[in-house]
């Protein structure tokens, strides 16, 4: 998945995590859930930051990394 390292979660990384195949079963479980989801050519895609915030989780401070960690 690349979703660790650009932040986004595409369609087939949504299949994996839904169970489901169908995309309209995807877009349907992630409705459900008030995930924001976004409709490309390829299918639905969201990031980890818009998963979170519809679980509740909102990062803090620390949670941010800027340039120095490179």
């Amino acid at each position: 998945m690349k979703e660790a390292t650009t932040g986004v979660l595409t369609f087939q990384d949504l299949q994996h995590i839904t169970g489901y195949q169908r995309r309209s079963d995807v877009e349907r479980t992630l409705v459900d859930q008030g995930v924001r989801l976004f409709r490309g050519r390829t299918g639905p895609w969201t990031t980890i930051d818009l998963v979170n915030h519809a679980g509740g989780v909102t990062p803090t401070s620390s949670d941010r990394y800027d340039s120095d960690i490179l």
